[in-house]
């Protein structure tokens, strides 16, 4: 499905207010609720619309401290990426990990109360997954910009 200007502007509303009621949403973009409703479940059908989620504050929920870690994997056979990948999945504290083209296979997001926390994470966790021979963190200082909006 190619969503024309109208869908992106559900789309763009959407990303950034989620829980938007749908006679408000109509009326942002300039048509009926009942074409609006209808567009959206057709978008959602799609599955250009994936999900609708709470956003949660880290610093808020006792997790403020962001660590980047870069892994590097002893092959790149399919057996040893899908093993890494289950176990991975397992890791509560991990919002996030790519398979990446460039120095490092994967690169995994990892939220932790403070410095203790993470090395917690690192010896219950991360130095526990398969067919890992580097391991490189950085911790976030700041962070200056974030959003979960895709560009339409």
């Amino acid at each position: 499905m190619e969503p024309d200007e109208t869908d992106l502007r559900i789309l763009a509303v959407l990303q950034r207010q989620g829980r938007i009621s749908n006679a408000e949403l109509s009326e942002r973009i300039h048509l009926s609720p009942s074409a609006c409703h209808r567009r959206v479940q057709r978008l959602e059908r799609a599955g250009l619309i994936r999900d609708y989620v709470a956003l949660l504050d880290a610093r808020r929920m006792g997790r403020p401290t962001t660590v980047f870690v870069e892994i590097t994997l002893s092959g790149q056979s399919d057996e040893v990426l899908e093993a890494f990948e289950r176990a991975v999945r397992q890791v509560p504290d991990i919002l996030e990990c790519h398979l990446m083209a460039g120095t490092a296979d994967y690169l995994l997001k990892v939220v932790a109360r403070d410095t203790e926390d993470f090395a917690r994470i690192h010896r219950r966790h991360l130095a526990r997954l398969p067919h890992v021979v580097q391991m490189q963190s950085s911790f976030a200082l700041r962070t200056v910009f974030r959003t979960t909006a895709i560009p339409v």
